[in-house]
């Protein structure tokens, strides 16, 4: 009996090798440097201007995936019959005129986050972080209140502009009627951030939303403390004066690209894995040493649009058990906004998705790694190991907690809704000089890419996809993750 089960051992073992050894050779078949070098070159050409969301140019680069989609035999979106969902945003043009100062000292270093019309001039109210306990026994209605950025354990800048929402919402429910907010500016670049935030913004428009919409108040930032004493007392008045402008506001249609390619398994073709990336980048901006205007965006996010359209052809010619649903996203730089609008309006119902399997990317600087921002929080990371094992690179988690990356790219909006959804990123271990040169910068070219790397990392992750897809136990989070309880909500409640 030993022996028969030893055997039975060996069997099983060779079974799953020749298995592995398979699904590597289809992967290899199909995943080709020159083919990358393709879809890499057209989407960085000058000619596309920066794919910047809302713009003619991104609609070509919308027009050349749906058609490589459709190449492939994808199918088209089942509500439309074509491989776009368009997604409606509204454009607030930066104000013309925008003027702050505090205790009468004028500050040039403000940031208008949300430029809501006002003119107030007189007293605000200190409120401290603005939280929910800051605002006890205190009386704001109509008047503006100023208040730290953060909270009591941290200020640092993602943090701050992470309690945004929260703050803003606090505030409308006191009846303030505007936001300022002193923001600890440490070694941040604080002139980037205001030509970034000073300048056009896009959002979603949600049901029942109209472009003019009276309930905003205005939030901005100014740099902490200038003209302003440290020693601020939770409702303390200081003389306040904000001119904002009416911005005008216009709505502005852009797309994302969908397609999907039907599983072979008659029970687990009802599951579906989603690869994602977005194929919007930031457009045009201040010129490089060489007066280079055009921030092409090689690596954020040609590469992580191509990685989809190369499972994209693998999948096409040797399907999985699992669906798969290829969605590659419109305005990721501007707010995760063709995402937060794929989520609130599936195409296919969200319980099917077992897992989403997205890729975007800042930069590199280890050729012999994939970063996988949230590998130990899903349970197809073992999946993911051996894939990248099999073209020798090593799959290692997020090197930098600390920067919240998981939570800054559109996978959270899957994660919130309770699926499983790791980014798979170029080759990082910390955000150094290599990383930095390069992120929203003109210089971040095509030709500037290692292709030789870029082959081992393109097969990993659609070997990846392949084990994912294929594995006959559904994927999900780690036990204790943060989004667990929401996966649950999904798929069991």
């Amino acid at each position: 009996m030993k022996k028969y089960y030893f055997i039975l051992s060996i069997l099983m073992l060779t079974s799953n090798l020749i298995f592995a050894q398979s699904e590597k050779e289809k992967t290899q078949e199909t995943v080709n440097k020159n083919v990358i070098k393709g879809h890499i070159y057209f989407l960085t050409d000058d000619l596309l201007r920066g794919r910047e969301t809302g713009t003619s140019e991104n609609k070509i680069a919308a027009s050349y995936l749906a058609n490589v989609l459709r190449g492939y035999g994808a199918k088209p979106n089942p509500l439309t019959g074509t491989y776009y969902q368009d997604v409606l945003l509204k454009k607030t043009e930066a104000p013309i005129s925008f003027a702050v100062s505090l205790n009468n000292m004028d500050r040039k270093d403000a940031i208008a986050l949300v430029p809501a019309k006002l003119d107030f001039n007189g007293r605000g109210i200190y409120v401290g972080h603005g939280l929910e306990e800051d605002y006890k026994d205190l009386d704001v209605k109509g008047k503006l209140v100023v208040l730290l950025s953060g909270n009591s354990k941290n200020n640092e800048l993602r943090t701050a502009f992470g309690l945004t929402s929260q703050k803003t919402d606090l505030a409308k429910e006191a009846g303030a009627i505007g936001i300022v907010e002193m923001v600890s500016n440490g070694e941040v670049d604080w002139s980037a951030i205001a030509h970034h935030f000073n300048a056009d913004k896009l959002e979603n428009i949600k049901k029942n939303d109209t472009l003019e919409r009276s309930n905003d108040i205005p939030y901005v930032w100014i740099k902490e403390f200038g003209g302003v004493p440290s020693d601020l007392k939770i409702g303390q008045e200081i003389a306040v004066k904000l001119e904002i402008n009416a911005p005008n506001e216009t709505e502005v249609h852009s797309q994302n690209v969908i397609g999907i390619i039907e599983g072979t398994d008659p029970k687990l073709k009802n599951e579906y894995i989603i690869y994602s990336a977005h194929y919007d980048h930031v457009g045009i901006g201040e010129p490089d040493a060489t007066g280079d205007t055009i921030y092409n965006g090689a690596r954020d996010n040609a590469v992580g649009t191509t990685t989809v359209l190369s499972v994209a052809e693998n999948l096409s010619k040797h399907p999985t058990k699992r669906s798969a649903l290829f969605i590659l996203f419109t305005g990721e730089e501007k707010g995760l906004l063709g995402s937060s609008y794929y989520t609130e309006n599936p195409v296919l119902p969200l319980k099917q998705m077992v897992y989403c399997f997205n890729s975007d990317n800042g930069g590199y600087n280890d050729t012999s790694v994939a970063t996988i921002v949230g590998l130990e929080r899903t349970t197809a990371n073992k999946n993911i190991k051996q894939a990248a094992k099999e073209f020798g690179l090593t799959a290692i988690d997020d090197p930098a907690p600390e920067q919240n990356l998981f939570d800054r790219s559109d996978n959270v909006n899957f994660a919130k809704k309770g699926i499983p959804a790791p980014t798979f990123s170029l080759g990082f271990r910390s955000f150094d000089g290599e990383v930095t040169k390069y992120y929203h910068q003109a210089g971040d070219e095509a030709e500037s890419l290692d292709y030789e790397y870029l082959l081992k990392f393109f097969q990993s992750y659609v070997l990846s996809a392949r084990l994912i897809a294929n594995d006959p136990k559904t994927p999900f989070w780690i036990s204790g993750d943060k989004y667990e309880n929401a996966g649950k909500a999904l798929y069991i409640e």
